[in-house]
């Protein structure tokens, strides 16, 4: 049987959309971003792409310009100039936008071709107001790249599952426009946790539901270096104090010193020896041995920018369309 699942006429429900991207000094990213864009099966009639530079300091406007004079697609250059924050940006793009449907991605994403199409089918069903697609791992060749792929780090099954409300991350994900105007916009000085932040209100003031898409796919870069790590794990920790001050979600707890050491310990004299075996027969990797200690590794970077963040009474702030 003929696989249509990428055949943009099988869906009848075809809404006008616009894909809201945030940059900043993204110059490295543009073109390969747009290539992508340019590759969606979704008419690209019913589309318009909003990127909005974020006062880059390279050139990411003036090629974003160039590129949009030439593209068959259209492609929108916007500027947001007044705040720092790529939430700012997208509620930038958001005032610009004439779509019914609102999509992010964002600038170092690459969506794939079926994205778009598989991102807004189920927005047909009127009783789904969001969806979030999934985001997979850009193929890397770092140990470290390898690991965050082994714990699938980047997809939204781990924000849809979410004790408090499920949420889908920006990088994927896909909003009514009269949701947003029932609830406003992003907080515009928040630097982290503003996804979760949006999909709870719009879930609070009842007004649909999340839906999750798993054909809509983007691809993201993991990080490479153990310093980009430490720094992704800690702005986690700062969006769950962020999001503990602005609903009362509940607070990860520290890992002590005795549980630290007895999984170290369980490590070292049951888990390496066991993974050593399996290394050198082939049945195993170097990342399945480090599994443990960088795990807690991240949860102890994750903990710290917790514990040493705290919102700015600026970014409680809600702007409104």
């Amino acid at each position: 049987m003929e696989d249509k699942s990428l055949d943009p006429d099988i869906n009848k429900f075809l809404p006008q959309v616009s894909v809201v991207i945030p940059i900043y000094n993204g110059e490295k990213d543009v073109r390969e971003l747009i290539d992508c864009l340019q590759a969606q099966i979704y008419p690209s009639e019913l589309v318009e792409y909003l990127l909005v530079d974020n006062n880059s300091s390279d050139r990411t406007l003036a090629l974003i310009s160039e590129i949009a004079a030439q593209s068959k697609i259209t492609i929108c250059p916007v500027s947001e100039k007044l705040i720092q924050s790529s939430y700012a940006a997208r509620n930038r793009g958001i005032r610009q936008a004439t779509g019914e449907i609102i999509a992010f991605t964002d600038a170092d994403c690459r969506p794939q071709p079926q994205w778009l199409s598989q991102l807004i089918a189920p927005l047909e069903n009127q009783e789904v107001v969001m969806v979030a697609g999934e985001i997979m791992a850009l193929p890397g060749d770092s140990f470290l790249e390898r690991y965050a792929d082994s714990q699938e780090t980047l997809s939204q099954k781990h924000t849809l599952a979410h004790k408090f409300y499920p949420y889908g991350q920006t990088a994927n994900l896909a909003i009514r426009r009269f949701a947003l105007e029932k609830v406003g916009l992003f907080r515009p000085y928040l630097t982290t946790g503003g996804d979760a932040d949006i999909c709870w209100r719009i879930q609070q003031a009842n007004l649909g539901r999340l839906e999750f898409a798993p054909l809509a796919i983007t691809q993201h870069r993991h990080r490479t270096t153990l310093e980009e790590l430490a720094s992704q794990w800690q702005r986690y920790g700062r969006s769950n104090r962020y999001l503990h001050e602005l609903h009362g979600v509940e607070l990860m707890r520290e890992i002590s010193l005795k549980e630290c050491g007895y999984r170290l310990m369980r490590w070292f004299l049951k888990e390496l020896p066991q993974g050593s075996i399996h290394l050198v027969k082939g049945k195993g990797t170097m990342v399945n041995l480090l599994n443990t200690p960088i795990g807690l590794y991240t949860a102890r970077k994750r903990y710290l920018g917790q514990t040493k963040a705290r919102l700015p009474e600026k970014a409680k702030e809600i702007e409104w369309l």
